[in-house]
């Protein structure tokens, strides 16, 4: 009976149950499955630090309800209702459950019997509306019918979900493999701290290590590692993460999504031929020790909990068009952030372009063009054809100069007026033209004369694919003091 619905709270907690119970799938679940999470929760929902863990997800339950601390047999008729009504002789009602369609429990889900039976409110599944209010449901009919199924899946979730920022993380996917790793994984770390606190008899759930941007990345690189040890041929996914809480000073929830071309780079980041030059990447974004006065050397026990590419790259996913052109610009030509965090704990106030020459690569960008911003196969091979254009134009000419000025110009007509200069000088010089109408329109313009909004982003990838040919080719080593180490942010044309 149980199957994912589409509902990130039911399939993460549904997700939990099946890897609680070491299955795959929901329909290889059993009675003695759903008895077994059952029984866990039933002990540790009702004491600490899952207790306290809970006012997040469930406040006011009979888990919570600082009112039960005295009668502790309360609790145990609370769970009963909530956690039990799923076995097959528990009576049912003529409604149908909101999330399955079958017919809803007729069993009331307070300790009293007072509200009415199989109705759920904020107290049981977290962002519902509380007892007794009546806008937005049908005749004014308060709360949501559900089976004993469905609440089992949603009283589960917080097991699957990560603790961050004192909220629950919950990882919803189209791939149900992918929401089965992610409630495995968070399930598993919650179990380890769950062990951890009540061994130190402390009443907090630990968080953890890593910051929730950084977290989801590297759990979903691990996912993809592992279909790659499998050999799994995997269908695209996206992956959608509900940072939420539920608690009575405020509901709030955050939604952050990470569409199917963004997974699609980083799964083709992690094959054989693009991993060397990403991985490097990826460890220089690591956050640094803050060292206080006098110290050299980080402490031994320093271990990084943010990484500024995962972070950047799941707020690129947010804005892509906007933010696109200063992610290309810090991570792929390796350009100091202004706006870095001054106290010496951001690495990128360390990047700098004459310096990160090997970091340089046309590689990682072509593909992040095609994946990521859906640029056209003759837009790229412009792009590339006029950085390799140029860069044998600079090395020829040891033109160092517009080498210097290329990579400094703010404004297009600049640009566009350098460009022209230095290629009329050439062809008077008895040279072929290394820019043509079409090589030039098809790189900085659109339409009739009408210069490329993005003409900056243009520049900038242009200047990758010069750099890259101008260091393999040994002139960028024998000239590296031509790469200033500033450079202003291109403005408007």
């Amino acid at each position: 009976m149980l199957a994912y619905t589409g509902h990130p709270l039911f399939d993460v907690g549904l997700a939990t149950i099946i890897a609680f119970a070491d299955k795959d799938r929901p329909e290889e679940l059993t009675l003695a499955d759903l008895e077994a999470i059952a029984n866990f929760m039933a002990v540790n929902y009702v004491k600490n630090p899952l207790k306290s863990f809970l006012t997040v997800a469930f406040p006011n339950s009979g888990f919570t309800q600082p009112a039960y601390d005295k009668t502790p047999e309360n609790r145990e008729i609370y769970g009963q209702r909530v956690l039990r009504s799923f076995h097959p002789d528990a009576p049912v009602s003529e409604e149908k459950d909101v999330f399955l369609g079958i017919p809803a429990t007729a069993i009331p889900f307070d300790v009293k019997g007072e509200l009415s039976p199989g109705r759920v409110f904020r107290q049981h599944i977290p962002l519902q509306t509380g007892e007794g209010v009546i806008n937005f449901h049908p005749y004014g009919d308060a709360g949501l019918a559900v089976s004993g199924l469905s609440l089992l899946a949603i009283q589960a979730y917080p097991l699957g979900s990560a603790k961050c920022a004192g909220r629950t993380l919950s990882v919803h996917s189209d791939n149900p493999e992918i929401v089965r790793f992610f409630a495995a994984q968070f399930l598993q770390q919650n179990m380890t701290a769950i062990q951890l606190a009540q061994q130190a008899g402390s009443s907090k759930m630990p968080e953890p290590h890593l910051k929730f941007r950084t977290l989801l990345i590297e759990t979903l690189l691990q996912a993809e590692q592992q279909q790659i040890k499998s050999r799994q041929r995997a269908e695209p996914f996206s992956i959608t993460a509900y940072h939420l809480t539920n608690s009575g000073q405020g509901a709030d929830l955050d939604i952050y999504h990470l569409p199917a071309h963004f997974i699609s780079y980083l799964q083709l980041m992690l094959s054989a031929d693009y991993r060397s030059a990403w991985e490097q990447l990826v460890r220089s974004a690591w956050v640094l020790p803050k060292l206080k006065r006098g110290e050299t050397s980080p402490p031994t026990e320093f271990q990084p909990d943010k990484n500024y590419l995962y972070e950047d790259f799941m707020h690129l996913a947010e804005n892509v068009y906007q933010r696109a052109a200063r992610f290309i610009r810090t991570y792929f030509l390796r350009h100091v952030r202004r706006y870095a965090q001054s106290d010496g704990t951001d690495p990128r106030q360390q990047y700098a372009t004459h310096q990160d020459l090997h970091l340089i690569s046309w590689k990682l960008i072509e593909p992040f063009l095609r994946r990521i911003l859906h640029m056209d196969h003759e837009r790229i091979t412009h792009i590339r054809a006029l950085g390799d254009a140029l860069a044998e134009y600079v090395k020829n000419e040891n033109d160092r100069r517009f080498f210097r000025n290329f990579f400094q110009i703010n404004r297009y007509g600049f640009l566009r007026n350098e460009l022209i200069k230095v290629n009329t000088a050439h062809v008077r010089r008895g040279n072929a033209p290394f820019l043509t109408l079409d090589s030039y329109l098809g790189v900085f313009e659109d339409g009739e004369n009408i210069a490329n909004i993005n003409w900056g982003l243009a520049r900038d990838l242009v200047f990758i694919r010069m750099v890259e040919q101008l260091y393999a080719n040994g002139w960028l080593k024998a000239n590296q003091d031509a790469v200033p180490e500033e450079r202003d942010e291109p403005a408007e044309s």
